[in-house]
């Protein structure tokens, strides 16, 4: 079974994605289905993302 966590950037907790460790992420409206991401394309995308600071 996998932990599906949602974004601390959604207000309500709907209407957001998630992230599955080690599966991938997912549209919150849409469960059933998701979007795989390798283990390095995620570690890699959050450096870029941590790197650009917060948004504004």
């Amino acid at each position: 079974m996998v932990e599906w966590r949602k974004s601390s950037y959604s207000a309500t907790g709907q209407d957001c994605v998630e992230v599955g460790r080690g599966v991938g992420i997912r549209d919150s409206k849409a469960p059933a289905a998701h979007v795989p991401v390798e283990p390095a394309a995620w570690a890699a995308f959050l450096r870029f993302v941590s790197s650009r600071g917060p948004a504004a």
